[in-house]
């Protein structure tokens, strides 16, 4: 049964049949589940072809990353979670990769041209992001993840990344740790910027001073994690604690440590940030990683869920959520030495 003939057979139009379906707000809630029972009971699916005809949307999403090389883990879980929610409403996803900001712009503008996408995700956004502003200039409805400063409101999702870092630091504190290192990301980014001064605001308040030379900067990958460590390790007054901003640059830091001729856990603690990647897991590290959680791959989801639902009519300022980070003690954690 196609949408013409589904719709006759319920007496409505084709377009009121697919924007019910579409779940668009102007359709009377009864009319909706009229059109829902009858699929149900007639075993009706829609065309999705058929259906973007009628209601004027491309049926996809687009997401542009820059520097395709740097497509990493962190890319892959959110991708992974992005995907299965927008397959549940026969949504495709338009990726493309670039190289520089200019070429992000003008990505965006195409997409806004052509209409090959009904919506974009904006990801690991800047402080103060010209992505953002360019979208609403642009009218392309979108979704953040992460948080920015900007002007008009939007719609983003992000996580407490300044009170997983003081939490962190605390309980590093609270165990006798004076001198504590953290391995973060570019402070371009606001989530980098929120643990930098999360970190700061711990240290204060239990009375220890910020040692710039305790701070290194870098993508989360192992090779980043081993080098900062390093680093680390060879000051005349070395770190007893460090907090990786992710599990592969902790694994670089443990490898560090263990070259090092020092025991993780015993020596020198360790915590790191945990986006649950269900190929490492930190329970099965040696010793298990403490760490900070929130799973990326269930943001991925949830923004999937929140861009159906920004095209569907829902306020932005609705659509705009930080959640929590559960914190785990495990064995890489300790009193400091001596």
């Amino acid at each position: 049964m196609n949408l013409k003939e589904f719709a006759a057979r319920i007496g409505l139009s084709q377009t009121t049949v697919s924007r019910a379906m579409s779940g668009y707000p102007e359709v009377k809630p009864e009319t909706r589940t009229r059109v829902l029972d009858a699929a149900e009971r007639l075993g009706y699916r829609p065309n999705n072809s058929a259906q973007r005809l009628a209601t004027g949307r491309a049926g996809a999403i687009g997401i542009v990353f820059q520097g395709g090389g740097r497509f990493g883990p962190h890319s892959s879980e959110f991708m992974g979670g992005l995907s299965t929610r927008l397959q549940k409403d026969g949504i495709d996803i338009l990726v493309s990769t670039v190289e520089t900001d200019e070429d992000e712009a003008a990505a965006y503008r195409r997409l806004a041209a052509s209409k090959r996408v009904d919506a974009v995700i904006v990801h690991t956004p800047a402080c103060t992001d010209a992505r953002i502003a360019l979208l609403q200039t642009l009218g392309l409805p979108f979704v953040v993840h992460g948080r920015s400063e900007a002007k008009k409101p939007f719609a983003f999702l992000d996580i407490d990344n300044f009170g997983a870092i003081e939490t962190a630091t605390r309980h590093l504190a609270d165990l006798g740790h004076r001198r504590i290192a953290l391995i973060n990301g570019d402070t371009v980014s606001t989530y980098a910027r929120d643990r930098s001064n999360g970190f700061h605001a711990a240290l204060a308040a239990r009375g220890l001073p910020f040692d710039p030379d305790l701070t290194g900067h870098g993508e989360f990958t192992d090779e980043t994690g081993f080098r900062l460590m390093q680093a680390f390790l060879t000051l005349p007054a070395p770190p007893t604690a460090v907090i990786a901003g992710s599990m592969m640059s902790a694994l670089g830091a443990m490898r560090a440590i263990r070259i090092a001729g020092l025991t993780v856990g015993h020596d020198v603690s360790l915590i790191a940030h945990d986006d649950v990647f269900p190929y490492l897991s930190p329970d099965n590290l040696v010793p298990g990683v403490t760490t900070t959680q929130s799973p990326i791959r269930a943001a991925g989801e949830r923004i999937g869920d929140m861009v159906l639902q920004l095209l569907r009519g829902k306020a932005v300022e609705t659509l705009q959520e930080v959640w929590p980070v559960e914190f785990i003690i495990r064995g890489s954690t300790g009193p400091a030495p001596g």
